[in-house]
């Protein structure tokens, strides 16, 4: 299968104003409690990137924007609108405006990103996921173990980042009972055998890199479409295996940009 190598962050540079400017035109409109764009909004943006999203079929870049600008106190909505500090991001070195969204999604990001693996059900439960901050910073880091004259592998990252333990989406050991793919008990990820960490935490890192971490500029990727580019179902003993867990499926390599250093 034939991968894509993207490098991210001339685009990046390009998208920050892009999207500055159609907040300025007032035509991106966000769910009120939610902060999530439109559906129109989102289709707008696909037309509008710079490079175009990462899929032609899937929403990424054009999902993340929004809700980067908003975590980043740029724009704030439900149709939103320029704050000061965007206004004055028109104006700015855009490295820095990026590595400051970057840091800014850590700490204020509104959504969790395991929501977006929308195959793997129970995350709404009580107890059942881990605080999402401390989550997120111990996987952001992971960017740090990245080169930058060569890509790296994401299941090599991920077994790196792994390793340390300092990130998993259950709450407690018993919580992976409660996450579940098709059927809540006989697709359970509690028993012997399953890979939550491979099937979960993964796609965790996964939406994490490739929805913010890329569309910010601060990592090169190389992908593949996402379907049936992860063998990693066998575990879950599923009835009709599907051919993908998530639209990140197809992530394969990674390395570090110059202002992800």
């Amino acid at each position: 299968m034939l991968a894509c190598t993207r490098t991210t962050l001339d685009a990046a540079r390009a998208n920050l104003h892009i999207m500055l400017s159609l907040v300025e035109q007032g035509k991106i409109k966000c769910g009120a409690k939610t902060l999530r764009p439109s559906a129109a909004t989102v289709k707008l943006i696909r037309a509008s990137l710079d490079g175009g999203d990462f899929y032609s079929h899937e929403d990424i870049q054009s999902f993340a924007w929004p809700l980067i600008l908003q975590a980043g106190g740029l724009a704030t909505g439900p149709t939103l609108k320029l704050t000061a500090k965007g206004k004055r991001a028109q104006s700015r070195q855009a490295d820095q405006v990026l590595i400051e969204l970057w840091n800014d999604w850590q700490l204020k990001g509104p959504l969790d990103e395991i929501m977006r693996v929308e195959a793997i059900k129970g995350k709404t439960g009580k107890n059942v996921l881990s605080a999402l901050r401390p989550r997120r910073i111990a996987a952001a880091e992971s960017i740090e173990l990245l080169p930058i004259d060569s890509f790296m592998d994401l299941d090599e990252l991920f077994g790196l980042v792994y390793a340390t333990g300092d990130f998993t989406c259950a709450r407690y050991e018993r919580s992976v009972w409660r996450f579940y793919m098709e059927h809540p008990e006989y697709g359970s990820f509690g028993y012997d055998g399953r890979d939550f960490a491979g099937l979960v935490d993964k796609r965790y890192l996964m939406v994490l890199l490739f929805e913010y971490a890329a569309t910010l500029g601060l990592v090169d990727v190389r992908y593949i479409q996402p379907e049936n580019a992860r063998d990693d179902l066998e575990s879950m003993d599923l009835g009709d295996v599907p051919e993908r867990v998530s639209r990140y499926d197809g992530l394969m390599q990674l390395r570090l940009t110059r202002i992800g250093v």
